[in-house]
Parts: C-alpha cells; sequence; structure tokens
C-alpha cells in the first residue's frame, strides 16, 4: 500500500486524548483515521477485524496493559498491525517491555501535533522503503534456514526446539548451542530454563526460578538475555497494589500454530 493512506487507530483510555490525537492524524497527510478504542480489549478486536495499518496504543489502560494489547496482535503475524507507542509511561520496564516487542516507536505524552506528524512521516517513509525492498532483497543463510523450519520454536542462544512427544524426555526436547552465550551464562541452565518457558502459559521469574531450582536473580538473568534475543514475549498480572508482576513467555515461530 505504498500509495495509499496509512489507516489508523488511537487507543487511549481518556475521551479527550482520543479526539485530540485523532484530530493529529487527520491533519497529516497521508494518513486517515480509522477509529478509536478506550480499552485494550477493543483495541485487540478492532485489530483482529483488518483495515488497520498503525495504532497508536497508550500504555495505560483500564482493563488490559498495553504490553497485553502487543502481545495479542503479534498473534495475528503477518496480518498485525504496526504500533506506535504514545504515553505519559517513561519507567524503564514498560519503554523496554515496548520496545522489545517491536513498536515502531515510542512517544512520550504529551507531544505537540508537530512532534507526532514528525514521527508519523518517519514511519510512512520507512514502510514505503521497507515494501519496495521486501519482494527483491536477497535472503540472508539465517533467514533461509528459518523459512526452511517447519514452524517449531526457535530460541536464539540454542539449538531448535522439536515439538514435545510424550515419551520423549526433557534433554531431548531443548539442545543449547554450544558458542552463543554471554559471559556468565551457562548453556545447561539455559536449555533448562528455556524448557521451563511456554508459548501459551507465562511465568513470573520467581516461578521461573522455583522450576529450575536456580535463584530468583539468575532466573532474571536468563530471562534478560532471553528478551535481548527477541525469544520470549512479556505480560504483566496486576495485584490488589504495588507494581504489577512481570510474567515472561516464549514467541513462537511464524507457522507455529500451523502444527
Amino acid at each position: 500500500m505504498t500509495d495509499e493512506t496509512i489507516r489508523v487507530l488511537v487507543v487511549d483510555d481518556d475521551p479527550g486524548a482520543r479526539s485530540l490525537h485523532g484530530r493529529f492524524v487527520s491533519g497529516t497527510p497521508g494518513f486517515s483515521l480509522a477509529g478509536t478504542a478506550g480499552t485494550g480489549d477493543a483495541a485487540v478486536l478492532r485489530g483482529r477485524r483488518g483495515g488497520i495499518d498503525l495504532i497508536l496504543l497508550d500504555m495505560r489502560l483500564p482493563d488490559i496493559s498495553g504490553v497485553e494489547v502487543l502481545h495479542r496482535l503479534r498473534t495475528l503475524g503477518v496480518r498485525s498491525p504496526d504500533v506506535l507507542v504514545i504515553s505519559s509511561s517513561r519507567d524503564q520496564v514498560t519503554v523496554r517491555q515496548a520496545l522489545a516487542a517491536h513498536v515502531v516507536g515510542y512517544l512520550v505524552k504529551p507531544f505537540t501535533q508537530e512532534a507526532l506528524r514528525d514521527r508519523l512521516r518517519v514511519y510512512r517513509a520507512e514502510r514505503r522503503a521497507r515494501e519496495r525492498n521486501e519482494r527483491d532483497r536477497p535472503l540472508a543463510q539465517g533467514e533461509i534456514d528459518r523459512l526452511l523450519s517447519t514452524g517449531r520454536i526457535r530460541v536464539p542462544g540454542t539449538a531448535p526446539r522439536p515439538a514435545a512427544r510424550p515419551s520423549a524426555p526433557a534433554a531431548e526436547r531443548s539442545a543449547p548451542h554450544p558458542s552463543r552465550l554471554p559471559k556468565g551464562l551457562s548453556e545447561v541452565t539455559l536449555a533448562r530454563i528455556v524448557e521451563a518457558l511456554d508459548p501459551i502459559a507465562p511465568l513470573s521469574a520467581a516461578e521461573l526460578s522455583e522450576r529450575c531450582s536456580v535463584s530468583r536473580a539468575t532466573a532474571r538473568r536468563y530471562l534478560d538475555h532471553l528478551v535481548a534475543e527477541g525469544a520470549i514475549d512479556l505480560a504483566h498480572r496486576y495485584g490488589r497494589r504495588g507494581r504489577p508482576e512481570v510474567l515472561y513467555r516464549l514467541v513462537p515461530s511464524p507457522g507455529a500454530d500451523q502444527e
């Protein structure tokens, strides 16, 4: 859709912000406001219906977090809209989680119309370049290997993880790669961490440390490595008080839902 208008969904729990940012979008050449949403569930539902190219997503929503919205949208695969975060959240956890979900940008509130226009112009240019290059770009060996994959989960730093068989022992389902880990990380421990994680049911660092018989600090070091490699997704579990608990789950490779 190189020469077409980019359709934008604005997601924010504040009606005033939705209206203002919607006007900013409508006033930017090459973009049109396709709709607005006030909750995370509504945003996911609208994204699944199609007809949305870009979502302006607030991280603080009344039902589910913006990070959870990102995770649910990613299950759409190639049909998932791009996401530009617009949020007042500046804490490292939220920002890192959003960036780990491969958003196209992170714009801190409050911002001016010109600031958003600049971000949208950059996004449009990058999108055009991506579309021009996608068809003719030669594939690297690693990309060819991934295309040859049958949809099984691949974790950077480990060998492919075959689909679990009822009689297969854990050691057969995850074999570490010999030489790609940062200093201080063990191949054996990484394999245990990966084996304990799941692409559907998320775990906290505390739950993971208990399953793998390692300290929480150790579990977090391996989880940080997997986050940096893009091998795991992050979500939140909200309690009655205090900060939300961070949850981790494996990222399924493209085509994993076809098995």
